[in-house]
């Protein structure tokens, strides 16, 4: 498998040219990494997480007006491509489909560790430093506003409200980011979340003690 993997990440990279800063190859090297890191601590298939991280973003939905198949058929695609066992691409495939924060509604009840891995490792990149500065520039991208102590944060949003949302930058906060160390599966993700949650608290103190300036 070790040169389908090198392969994936040719094609990541690619396929990735140019992408939103916060969702580009650097999101998924990172994602990947940490992927690595927490299933050295887990009994799993590390080929179906390492897959799985490399192709969890090929195609974001927020970028396909919430279109949620063209990455199942771009990865479909590509690992019948590589020849990948299909029992493999099929795994690979659910962890993708599953993986998103707006679809915790619809979450498997048992999810495979391949797919709890790979959620914690993407969950854990959008929070802590490379998370806020991931939440600006995805802010400035739909050119959101940063803040507005008028606009109080939607909680418990659906869906397809999540998918419309247009709150501020620093609402999103509150509606996603603060909510993900609770949301961790396994005890490294739990542990490395720790510290970045806390990170993203200060930041948001220092962040209105320099708004409210007297």
């Amino acid at each position: 498998m070790k040169s389908i993997i090198e392969n994936t990440v040719n094609f990541v990279k690619e396929k990735l040219e140019g992408a939103e800063a916060g969702h580009d190859w650097f999101h998924i090297e990172r994602v990947w990494k940490l992927s690595k890191k927490i299933a050295a601590t887990e009994n799993c298939n590390e080929d179906v997480v390492e897959l799985a991280a490399l192709l969890h973003d090929i195609a974001d939905p927020k970028f396909h007006n919430g279109d949620e198949t063209i990455a199942l058929t771009v990865s479909r695609e590509f690992l019948e491509g590589q020849h990948t066992p299909e029992e493999v691409v099929e795994q690979v495939l659910y962890v993708i489909k599953n993986i998103s924060f707006k679809n915790r509604g619809e979450a498997p009840l048992h999810p495979p560790i391949e797919l709890q891995i790979v959620q914690d490792a993407d969950r854990i990149d959008a929070i802590g430093a490379i998370g806020i500065a991931r939440t600006f520039n995805f802010g400035g991208f739909k050119n959101n506003l940063m803040y507005d102590p008028f606009i109080e944060p939607k909680l418990n949003m659906s869906k397809e409200e999540y998918k419309k949302s247009n709150g501020t930058t620093v609402n999103h906060f509150y509606e996603k980011l603060l909510l993900l160390k609770d949301l961790m599966n396994t005890k490294k993700g739990k542990e490395m979340a720790e510290e970045r949650h806390h990170y993203m608290l200060n930041f948001l103190d220092q962040f209105y003690k320099e708004w409210n300036v007297d």
